[in-house]
């Protein structure tokens, strides 16, 4: 019995609910150690660097009418959105300088915000940007003159999207370098910002919104946390979009068809606003959109959407036939919506999502070894995935690309006021000075199922060293200094050691993962492998890898090489328990099942890939596939005819063909996007070398004789035929095609669905 009370009074151990505030460690006092992520940051270091400074910042100078140093980068950079990745640079450069120490990454950025000061001196107001023409531009916001839809404002491609990454990237250097310098060009950012919009009405302020905006509402709390200042708050407030904050807080699902990531940052900056407001209906609203987008629209390896949309909850369909599979500047937003819902209230679950997201969707966007991020990573079985590269590719996922990789440390741990938290089992160290208290983690996981932790103490010090159980992990054991504890495993939970620790102690903690089929949310029967947190695909060919690391075109960063049919991919034949009985375990987390060889999904690069498998009875395999077969060869015949093509309503499509127009609305119906106007809207596409001969407009509702007429290249078009949804026009020989639709005498146009160019 006496063995027993000294042994308790040495070490309490618990399963404990957190209480205490949650905080993070700053990137400064967590390294890596070597492993996939170490790798990781080591190949995004060499990227950040291959960036020129000059270049990024040329859209600056050029809008303040200051000399340029180098010509700006092309693609998006040029089209646009000039100026969007320098606000990403600027958090990249931050975050990486913290987590590495590299002076020339600090150089760097202390270069840009000098840069940026003087272009913000020259403009004399407070303004510094890169939108084109964006003087006249903000004038026109300043007047009250709005015209706008989901990504055009006054026919500006999401302009305030593009500053909020200014103002993301200032809030990051200060937040994590302590520049004030970064603080000075913000705050006087901030106050032109609430100039410009302060003679309009919240009815006005609203229709601004209704385009593309990214986190601009978090971009004022954070305004708010730095100075105190209650005007930057109520300003959040103010940019808050009503018409999709509203359905969330009654409860509705209105998410289907809308545009996937012009809606989670609005929700990181509700969460902040629901914090520092003490907002219980905001916050509440949060979850909802959280329980909404990770139970119902998110796949295996953590992202959601397709084409860049919420697709229906009950129909992934589309998504498996897609190239645009999800985006990984959704699962960037994502990342950070669970980190701030883990941080606000104490949960571990949040953490679940967060590894899993982690492991397999940020850790392979990238590539490993010649570096460049993925913005689609299809789910269509034997397709697979584009990588950006510094010189040529300047897409969103591009700029969130950069920051991904540098903030791997975030949130391995954290910490209450006196205990520790460990979070993740990556190979680390953490240097808590305030408590002088050190931290080594050593672990291969995911290929070995166990982790080390080692103390370094400057003395003896009591305190509670608390390890998450994982979701996934099945016997989950804990040992000190190499004697077993007893405890009861709780998954999502924390183990609270609570005891006087000593500079040498040492923790293992060991457990069991297991291999299952997951299910696509829609409940079809398309079901992906996934060990622990672990997703596993195999390489199925290197055949046909067009475009695999991207020019500078303007659809460069999807993958646009032959669609393998559907009904050629591999299939799972039997008794559902069977199917991952029949693994064999090769060691290092590969397995053989039958001529395939899974593997995890993160080190899957340069091939085509299957990640989800349909699953089938003996019964009726052949009946589905060969309904399957006819399918697949009408769409492949259809995609093969189409020179171009054109969704209308559907942002990078649109932007892609040059979308200008006024007065026009978009939406979602029936599962199609849809474009109307009453005034003109006009799209350029190419018909690559003139093989195309017919152009062919179709649209959700009905042509009418008297309410639209059809340009192409400036002349009225050439009707070959129509009916009341279809029309096709003769285009015989014209290379480029610069097509204007106008609704006449303010009548409103038809609802566009889509333009395609076809052969025949």
């Amino acid at each position: 019995m006496k063995t027993k009370i000294l042994f308790y009074l040495f070490a309490l151990l618990m399963w404990v609910e957190v209480s205490a505030q949650m905080q993070l460690f700053s990137l400064n006092e967590v390294r890596l150690k070597d492993s996939p992520f170490k790798n990781a940051q080591d190949v995004d270091l060499k990227y950040i660097l291959d960036l020129d400074p000059d270049r990024l910042l040329a859209p600056y100078l050029l809008e303040s009418g200051l000399p340029t140093k180098s010509d700006r980068y092309g693609n998006w950079e040029s089209i646009g959105l000039d100026g969007h990745i320098g606000g990403h640079y600027l958090s990249a450069l931050s975050m990486m300088y913290e987590s590495t120490g590299n002076k020339e990454l600090k150089d760097r950025l202390d270069y840009m915000l000098l840069e940026l000061a003087r272009c913000q001196d020259k403009n004399g107001n407070g303004y510094v940007g890169g939108i084109p023409q964006g003087k006249v531009f903000w004038d026109r916001i300043h007047k009250g003159d709005i015209d706008g839809s989901s990504f055009g404002l006054n026919n500006t491609w999401v302009p305030i999207y593009n500053i909020h990454k200014l103002f993301a990237g200032l809030i990051d250097a200060y937040q994590y370098t302590g520049s004030k310098k970064a603080k000075e060009i913000l705050i006087n950012l901030g106050d032109w910002f609430i100039e410009l919009i302060r003679p309009l009405s919240d009815e006005q302020i609203q229709k601004v919104l209704a385009t593309e905006h990214g986190g601009i509402n978090e971009s004022f709390a954070d305004l708010y946390r730095i100075t105190k200042n209650k005007k930057y708050l109520q300003t959040a407030e103010k940019l808050s979009h009503q018409a999709f904050l509203n359905p969330l807080l009654n409860k509705e699902d209105k998410l289907t068809g809308l545009h996937a990531n012009t809606q989670i940052p609005k929700v990181v900056g509700f969460e902040k606003i629901a914090v520092l407001t003490d907002n219980k209906e905001w916050s509440d609203a949060v979850q909802y959109f959280w329980q909404n987008v990770t139970q119902k629209r998110t796949v295996a390896f953590g992202g959601n959407s397709v084409a860049e949309h919420f697709n229906p909850v009950d129909d992934f369909s589309g998504m498996v036939k897609s190239n645009e599979g999800p985006e990984t500047c959704n699962s960037y937003n994502m990342e950070r919506l669970a980190k701030a819902l883990f941080l606000d209230k104490n949960d571990v679950h949040y953490l679940d999502f967060y590894e899993r997201t982690l492991y397999n969707h940020i850790l392979s966007s990238q590539h490993p070894e010649k570096g460049g991020f993925v913005y689609f990573t299809p789910i269509r079985p034997n397709h697979y995935r584009v990588y950006s590269q510094p010189q040529t590719s300047m897409w969103c996922c591009v700029g969130t690309g950069l920051e991904n990789h540098t903030k791997y440390g975030e949130l391995i741990y954290s910490h209450s006021q006196n205990d520790l938290f460990v979070n993740l089992f990556i190979p680390s160290v953490l240097k808590w000075e305030e408590k002088g208290i050190e931290l080594g983690q050593t672990t291969k996981f995911p290929y070995e199922n166990h982790t080390e932790l080692v103390l370094k103490l400057k003395k003896t010090k009591t305190f509670a060293l608390n390890i998450r159980c994982p979701k996934w992990a099945e016997n989950f054991e804990i040992l000190i200094n190499g004697k077993k504890q007893l405890i009861v495993a709780k998954p999502s939970q924390y183990a609270a050691i609570s005891r006087k620790w000593k500079s040498g102690d040492k923790v293992t903690i060991r457990f069991k993962t297991t291999t299952h089929l997951e299910n696509l949310p829609d409940g079809s029967n398309w079901s992906a492998f996934v060990n622990g947190p672990i997703v596993l695909a195999a390489k199925t060919s290197t055949e046909g890898l067009d475009g695999l690391f991207a020019d500078d075109s303007r659809m460069g960063h999807a993958a646009k090489g032959k669609y393998m049919p559907l009904d050629k991919a591999y299939a799972l034949v039997g008794e559902k328990a069977d199917y991952t009985s029949k693994l064999e375990d090769l060691g290092n987390l590969r397995f053989r099942l039958d001529s395939l060889e899974l593997e995890p999904f993160f080190e899957i690069h340069d091939a085509r890939y299957q990640m989800y498998f349909q699953t089938y009875s003996k019964e009726n395999y052949k009946e589905k596939q060969e309904l399957q077969q006819k399918q697949e060869a009408e769409a492949l015949a259809l995609e093969a005819n189409t020179i171009d093509k054109i969704n209308c309503g559907e942002q990078q499509p649109e932007v892609d063909h040059l979308y200008k127009g006024e007065k026009s609305n978009s939406g979602y119906e029936d599962g199609k996007f849809w474009r109307n106007t009453n005034s003109y809207i006009s799209y350029q596409m190419l018909n690559k070398n003139s093989l195309g001969r017919f152009l062919h407009i179709s649209v959700l509702d009905e042509f009418k004789n008297d309410n639209i007429t059809i340009l192409i290249n400036k002349k009225p078009a050439v009707l070959a035929s129509r009916d009341k949804k279809n029309i096709k026009i003769k285009i015989d020989g014209k290379e480029v095609l610069n097509i204007k639709i106008l609704a006449k005498d303010g009548k409103i146009s038809p609802k566009f669905d889509q333009l395609r160019i076809t052969a025949n």
